[in-house]
């Protein structure tokens, strides 16, 4: 079949609200099909009907419901993207969030890291059969995977090896979310090496303050933080996305990150290779250790 006939398929995790719906809703105006993620039962429901009502030029959807603090449920969410598709043009590894408090999940994982980082990393692993066959269909850089990541990854200095989920002593929310959001950096820097000579990209998006529900599970300080300066809207964090997703100027190199329809540095320990490639070890052995 040919690219003017194929129809690109993307996965949008954090697709029930905020910049993850905004960015459904503008793929299946263009004509994707998008396969969206969410947790909560009625906003999920609520978001299939707002991105089904957005679908243009032959664009479709499927909505898919799991806790990604959950690595059983991310596994099972992986399970079920393949059972609707047979390629994969776009992974956007958008969910996540800030905790108030230590929270740990019966896996025995804490859910900042968890659900920030580790079910970006399962998800993508689990994908990656799609990723490449999709890769060697469409060409060298059709093929990408996005994390959303945050300016907030420059208030750590770099990964927490000693206690990396931060399962000992006090929990410290704030510090816990900008090492998941360093982490979301390290990640994409690693897997674009690794995918490079399959043709697959892979960069971050620094979404800035965004009108959304984000700091609703956060501590104090975070919710008046949030409150207290101008915020951008989803949908223009979602126009960069889809320029991240499709532009030839935000294909390879990898590694990259992007703000506000612009490339913005990176500060060296965003960019540690030694960092990026422990990293990766490290996630591998917290899966094994749980059965992933």
């Amino acid at each position: 079949m040919s690219s003017e006939t194929t129809q690109r398929v993307a996965v949008v995790t954090g697709a029930s609200s905020g910049i993850g719906l905004a960015t459904a809703k503008a793929l299946v105006a263009q004509g994707w099909h998008v396969i969206g993620q969410g947790r909560d039962a009625a906003r999920s429901a609520a978001a299939e009907v707002s991105i089904r009502e957005a679908c243009a030029h032959g664009g479709k959807q499927d909505f898919l419901q799991a806790n990604l603090s959950l690595m059983s449920d991310t596994k099972r969410l992986a399970g079920q993207i393949t059972g609707l598709t047979d390629r994969l043009d776009l992974l956007v590894n958008n969910a996540g969030g800030v905790r108030d408090q230590r929270y740990i999940t019966h896996e025995g994982t804490e859910e900042t890291f968890s659900a920030n980082h580790l079910a970006p990393f399962l998800l993508t692993r689990e994908l990656l059969p799609l990723l490449q066959r999709t890769a060697r269909e469409a060409g060298p850089g059709a093929v990408r995977v996005l994390a959303v990541s945050s300016e907030a990854y420059r208030h750590v200095t770099g990964m927490n090896w000693d206690d990396i989920q931060y399962l000992n002593g006090e929990f410290p929310s704030g510090p816990a979310y900008c090492q998941a959001k360093l982490a979301n950096q390290l990640f994409s820097l690693e897997l674009a090496a690794r995918l490079a000579d399959d043709g697959i990209v892979a960069q971050s998006l620094v979404p800035g303050p965004v009108a959304t529900n984000f700091a609703n599970h956060g501590d104090e300080a975070m919710q008046s933080f949030m409150k207290s300066i101008e915020a951008m809207s989803p949908e223009d964090v979602a126009r960069t996305l889809v320029w991240m997703a499709t532009a030839p100027e935000t294909g390879a190199p990898g590694g990259r990150m992007f703000y506000d329809m612009a490339e913005v540095s990176v500060d060296a320990h965003g960019r540690d290779r030694d960092a990026a490639a422990r990293l990766w070890q490290e996630s591998e052995r917290l899966l094994a250790a749980i059965g992933h």
